[in-house]
């Protein structure tokens, strides 16, 4: 069996050309699409997830942050999305670190439900919700290493990152974890 290290990878990129079985979305709660990660995921995808992403909104409402629902992945080269949102930081005490280590469970557990082997996360909250870069990878890389200790099934996990900054870190992050 591969040590949970060797099952995760970091690169700087675009998220929606990564070819994995799945792409994880750093979506808000109305699941309708935004900026950043969310808006190029919607656009490179297609109206397809859109579409998927209005049915999830008419059967359950809102997205709560921490969860995570998953569509397909339209024209991405990845087969689904999973959509789940971060949490805004509001200075730390309003359980943001919980919530995003949720999120980042939750993607990988409907990962595993669905059969996928590969997944790309982007670096979720770290944008226009203003979690800070730093605890945000460390919460990231250990969430998904005790994940991974657990689950076999997932063989790679890769880290996009869309700046150098957060790539960064989460090699960082991972060099503290070998």
């Amino acid at each position: 069996m591969q040590s949970s290290n060797s099952r995760i990878e970091v690169l700087k990129g675009d998220i929606t050309k990564v070819r994995v079985d799945v792409v994880v979305n750093a979506a808000n709660s109305s699941l309708m699409g935004g900026g950043g990660v969310d808006g190029a995921i919607h656009r490179a995808g297609g109206p397809a997830i859109l579409e998927e992403c209005k049915r999830i909104v008419a059967r359950q409402g809102d997205c709560p942050t921490g969860e995570a629902v998953i569509t397909t992945g339209g024209n991405l080269p990845a087969k689904y999305v999973i959509h789940t949102v971060g949490p805004v930081w509001y200075g730390g005490s309003h359980q943001e670190e919980e919530k995003l280590a949720e999120c980042y469970r939750n993607s990988l557990a409907l990962a595993v439900a669905n059969h996928c082997k590969t997944i790309a996360f982007p670096n979720i909250s770290t944008g226009i919700y203003h979690f800070p870069k730093e605890k945000a990878a460390h919460i990231a890389v250990r969430t998904v290493l005790d994940f991974l200790q657990k689950e076999t099934s997932i063989e790679k996990v890769i880290f996009v990152c869309f700046d150098a900054e957060n790539e960064s870190l989460i090699r960082k992050e991972m060099d503290q974890t070998r």
